[in-house]
């Protein structure tokens, strides 16, 4: 199967990515508006990809079905919530003379679940990464998403960090990461096309 993938401009990545989330009933009072995804990606590098598939309608229009949203991360970030971020991780990642890129968010919708739409995205994500000079992707993930652990353990994600939450497990966080190497292309196993910006 050969992915289709289309990389978007903020304001119509946003919005696209805002749709997709409402079908995710286990981001319920968590999912991203478009304003919070807008301010975060202003004025910094950042990537939005989204994967298309046929319209279940069977007709020939692609419709978004997967999508991952990531961002440099700098040594001081003045964004609180990204300052905490990189408080948790400068014991465990380097920032020194170092790019760091954050996978912040993504997901698939529940009908194109188990099609591997997910890690063709982050493999182009990995690619373009590599690309534009980072050496290091970090992801923040919460122990209860067994899928979205599961997924990173087979794109070779390794944990760096585990927040424990003292009241329940399930909410504790899990940080992991991945060095950014030539060779990593090389496991790569998703056939990927990109098509025009948006």
């Amino acid at each position: 199967m050969k992915y289709i993938i289309r990389p978007y401009r903020i304001e119509p990545g946003a919005l696209e990515v805002q749709y997709i989330e409402e079908d995710f009933e286990e981001f319920q009072g968590r999912k991203k508006m478009v304003a919070e995804i807008m301010a975060r990606l202003q004025n910094r590098e950042h990537l939005i990809l989204l994967s298309m598939a046929p319209s279940p309608d069977g007709d020939d229009h692609l419709v978004p079905v997967s999508f991952k949203v990531g961002h440099e991360l700098r040594s001081k970030e003045t964004d609180p919530s990204l300052a905490e971020l990189v408080s948790e991780l400068k014991e465990h990642i380097t920032f020194t003379n170092r790019k760091i890129f954050y996978s912040w968010i993504g997901g698939t919708r529940r009908q194109w679940r188990g099609q591997h739409h997910y890690r063709a995205l982050t493999e182009q994500q990995e690619e373009w990464a590599l690309r534009n000079g980072y050496h290091e992707i970090v992801v923040k993930t919460k122990n209860k998403f067994y899928a979205m652990r599961a997924t990173l353990d087979h794109l070779r994600f390794n944990v760096i960090k585990f927040g424990r939450n003292p009241d329940d497990n399930c909410e504790s966080k899990v940080y992991l990461s991945k060095l950014i190497k030539a060779e990593l292309l090389r496991q790569h196993r998703t056939e990927r096309m990109m098509v025009e910006t948006v």
